[in-house]
Formats: structure tokens, sequence, C-alpha cells
């Protein structure tokens, strides 16, 4: 159109060259590393701290999120349950209750197995085990069909009493069942983690929610929540009712969940991001998350909230400039205020402004660096949980070495900013010279005829009578006065 134009007003030359000035002038430069620079710079930093963030769209919308769903077994609390309480049904012993349940618990995963296995180490492995989640386990023991579960899998009739006034302690109630019939119970307690209740604080103090999913009973679930800070508590949850109440969080607010188990899966592949606990997490819990994490202090969460929200408003300002860039070029350019030279010169100039900004998100934020000095010590269980070396291929290759203390970025390769910045300044050198090229080339041009329709409407109209000459020149006036 603006060639076009040219050809109309009879100069096409001038609106040829500004044409190519206001294509160069609309390029998106800028734009198109307003946000990898400051995505690639932020999950790089992330990494540093402890937070492992599979993709640049995970870590955008983990800068959106309103509320957190955490887990409590394992998430909440430090992950190292003990047996606390046992008592066997008439006719069975102590010590036979804990070997059954061992037994059957000898190859399941989960951390309240860890507790009882380590309750009866002794106890032979059980045969065709075969674990129901959410609700239990059940195996082969001496030839007896042994069941250990939860109370809404198992009868607890008989000692009803009992389970409530452990669950009302915060202990977890195992049910053991053998041929049938009710054999007795297990409470297992895991401790709230010594950073729980400052991590819900911190969350709380950034404007977020929190909502605690549990399978466990309503009254273990509120007693673990009183202490945490939760006053949203959803209990006795099934893996697909984890799934369905993130579904409705999701629905009204962007919502995170954080957990660590099989159970967890679900709920964590249907959040908004899903956050696995990484070094004691399940390898079904790390593959359906979205962020993982290496370390086990809750208050990575916070803190990779905070550095993700960070990066949103980085990448933001950063796209409010490269668009501000074009709508200012536009009609400099178009109306020849600009030349090519110029423009080139401002588009480097622009994108040097927005790798330098989009670098600022490699920062470590300031709730990560406060988490130098650990909330307690915590030691680690001798029967750990599958590793970040049991992880998916996937996800093993982001965990695995930093669980192992190799550094996340190559400090012997060249830094991407780096070589952007390389780039913009080569750009701007290269700028400066078509400056000065345009101005030789503007001051050695011959004037050029003229071409277009101008010349030949010229040639078509009458041309306009000469203007009639006068009487007398002055120099015939004053002769005519002398």
């Amino acid at each position: 159109a603006i060639v076009l134009f040219g050809f109309l007003i009879g100069d096409p030359g001038t609106w040829t060259e500004r044409a190519l000035v206001v294509l160069v002038a609309a390029s998106p430069c800028a734009l198109a590393i307003a946000v990898p620079v400051t995505v690639i710079s932020a999950i790089g930093a992330a990494s540093k701290f402890g937070v492992i963030i599979k993709s640049g769209e995970a870590f955008e919308q983990l800068g959106t999120i309103r509320a957190i769903a955490l887990d409590k077994t394992g998430t909440l609390t430090r992950n190292q349950p003990v047996v606390v309480e046992v008592h066997p049904a008439p006719g069975v012993t102590r010590e036979e209750l804990l070997a059954w349940a061992a037994a059957v618990e000898a190859t399941s995963t989960h951390p309240l197995a860890t507790a009882i296995t380590t309750a009866a180490p002794s106890a032979p492995a059980a045969v065709d085990v075969l674990e129901d989640a959410g609700h239990g386990i059940t195996g082969r023991v001496g030839g007896r069909t042994v069941r250990v579960g939860n109370a809404r899998w198992l009868d607890v009739s008989e000692q009803s009493d009992i389970a409530e006034h452990m669950a009302g302690q915060g202990m977890t109630v195992v049910v053991v069942e053998v041929d049938g019939r009710f054999a007795g119970l297990v409470g297992v307690r895991d401790e709230l983690r010594a950073e729980s209740a400052e991590t819900v604080r911190m969350l709380h103090a950034q404007g977020i929610d929190t909502v605690m999913l549990t399978g466990d009973n309503a009254r273990t679930a509120r007693a673990i929540a009183r202490e945490a800070g939760i006053t949203d508590v959803q209990a006795e949850q099934l893996p697909r009712d984890k799934a369905d109440a993130i579904t409705a969080l999701v629905a009204t607010r962007p919502t995170a969940m954080v957990g660590d188990g099989i159970n967890d899966a679900p709920a964590l592949a249907t959040a908004t991001v899903g956050i696995a606990m990484g070094v004691k997490g399940s390898a079904a819990a790390i593959e359906s998350a979205d962020v993982a994490f290496t370390g086990h202090d809750l208050r990575l969460i916070p803190a990779a909230l905070a550095h993700a929200r960070r990066g949103r408003r980085i990448m933001t300002a950063n796209i409010a400039l490269a668009l501000a860039i074009i709508v200012v070029l536009f009609p400099l350019a178009l109306f020849g205020v600009l030349g090519l030279a110029g423009v080139v010169l401002v588009h480097e100039i622009a994108e040097l402004i927005v790798i330098a900004n989009g670098v600022r998100a490699a920062r470590r934020p300031a709730l990560a660096r406060s988490m130098s000095t650990p909330a307690a010590p915590q030691p680690e269980p001798q029967a750990a949980a599958p590793t970040a070396s049991s992880v998916t291929e996937h996800v093993d290759a982001h965990i695995a070495p930093i669980a192992a203390g190799a550094p996340v970025i190559d400090q012997g390769t060249t830094s991407p900013a780096l070589l952007g910045v390389a780039a913009c300044v080569l750009g701007v050198l290269c700028g400066l010279l078509l400056i000065v090229a345009t101005r030789w080339v503007h001051r050695t041009r011959r004037p050029q005829p003229e071409r277009g329709l101008l010349p030949l409407l010229r040639a078509l109209l009458p041309a306009p009578a000469p203007p009639r000459a006068a009487a007398f020149t002055l120099t015939q006036l004053s002769i005519s006065r002398t």
C-alpha cells in the first residue's frame, strides 16, 4: 500500500524505501526474545535452590497460583512415621499383630508401611500381595489371608471407641484383619515437619489459600491441620476424590497440588501445577507433576511461587516495552522521521534492554536466600522412599544430577544471555555503520528525474499561460524619468 501510494504521487523511490523501513520497524525482534530469555534465566535460577521446573509453560502457570492443596502424609509431616500404639483383639498377641501387618506391608512403598515393618523387622514377607490404592493391602501369610488398611475399608466396630481416641490424638489408625476376622489396631503417628506451620504462614502472607487433602480420617486430619494452621480440611479422600477436589478448586482459581505418594498422582496431574517432593516422592508422583523439589524443605513452596511471580512481572514488562517500541517506530518510519539505520539502532537498543531485564529473573529470591539456615535438623529414615534415581527417565535426567551434587548449569559453557548481549552489541555497531553510510549516500546522490503518473499528467494537460510581461521594466522607468 505504501509503495502504491508512492506511484500515485509520483515519488515511488522515496516511498518504496519508507515501506522497507516500515517493515523493519514492525519486526518483533525484542518481542520474540522477551519471554524466552526470562524463562530460561528463571528456570536455571530455580534449579540452583532445589526447584526443578519441567517446562516454560509450567513456570508461567506457577506464577498465577492462588490456592495450594497439600497432602498430609509425607508432605506436611516428616515422612518418618512410627508405631506408637498397638491394640490387638482378644486372643491375639501384640507380636502376632505386628508380624502379620509387617509381612503384608514389606513390599509396600507407603510411609506407613515403613513404620510397621520397622516395628517388626524379622517378619517374613507375604505372598500374593495386592495393593488397593487409597484403601490398603492384601496378602497371604502362613496360609492365612491378611488384610491391612484404613477404617473405611475394614470393620473396626469391635474397637471403635479406641479407634476414635487414637484418631483424636493425631494418629493414623491401621486396621488388621486375618481370614475375614478383626485382629487389632495399630496406631501410627507422623510428626508435623518443623517448617510446616511457617510455610503455611508464608503462603497466607502471599495471599494464597491452603487446603489439606488426605486419605486419613477426619479427626486425625483436623488434629494435624490445627497444628499447621490450615482451616480447610478434606479428609478420607481416595485418589479419585483428591482429583475431583482439585478439579473443583481449579474451576474457581489457579490451584497447585503438593504431594509425594502414588495416591497423589491423579491430583498432581489434574492441578494447574503439580508439585512433587522429589527426593522422597514416588516415581508416579514425580512423573505426574510439573515441578519437583530436590529437597524436603516445605519453604521451597513459597520461595518457588515468589520466584515465578517475579518472573511473570519481568516478562510482562518486556512484552510491554517490545510492543511500545513497535507502536512508536511505525509512524516515525512511515513519515520519514527515522531512516533504516535509525530504526535498526533503536531495535538493537531495545533488545539489549529486554535481555538485561530478562537476566534479572536469574536472581535468587529472598525467600530462597533465607532458607540457607534450615528450620530444624531432621535425620533421614533408614528405609527411605525411592530417590530421584528411581524416577522415570525424562525426570531423572533433571533431578538425579542435582541430587548427586552436580552443578545444574555447566560453568564452562557460555551463557545464552551473554551470547544475546554480544549479538545485540554487534547489531548496534552495524546500525551505526548504516547511519554513516546513509548520510554519505545522501550527500553524493544526484537529483533524479521525476517518475510516476505526475509527469504523464503534466504532458497531457495544457501548460498554464505564462504571466504577462510588465509594460515597463524598472530600467525603462528610470530612463523615462530622466
